[in-house]
């Protein structure tokens, strides 16, 4: 039984999630939720936080033991980006693009589930 949770508009650029990301494919929940609590990364808040809410989500809804999840899958993507302008010399201006992201956790108790790909070396 899988249990998939959202977070959707951070504040953050996709490519410096990912790399956060990248670093807690395929590992144990109570693992990765250590690893977050101490990792001074942008964006380790903000997944953690969303950790705890699937967690929770696979206790309440499905009846699994939060000690026995790994991660399975952790999906990052664009949000949208929102167009700025700032001044520069000579009267001309340059674009600043400040980027959103969106992150999908999925968790599952059964190890095997978990692809070769994710799996942390």
């Amino acid at each position: 039984m899988e249990c998939k949770a959202f977070l959707k508009s951070i504040k953050i650029s996709h490519y410096k999630l990912n790399r956060v990301a990248a670093l807690y494919r395929g590992l144990k929940v109570k693992e990765a939720d250590t690893h977050l609590m101490f990792s001074i990364k942008k964006g380790t808040y903000e997944m953690r936080k969303l950790l705890a809410s699937c967690v929770a989500n696979a206790e309440n809804n499905h009846g699994l033991d939060a000690d026995s999840l790994f991660i399975k899958n952790i999906e990052v993507g664009k949000a949208f980006v929102l167009k700025r302008f700032m001044p520069c010399g000579r009267g001309r201006s340059s674009k600043i693009e400040k980027r959103f992201s969106s992150i999908r956790i999925t968790v599952t108790p059964d190890f095997s589930a978990v692809t070769k790909d994710n799996k942390k070396n």
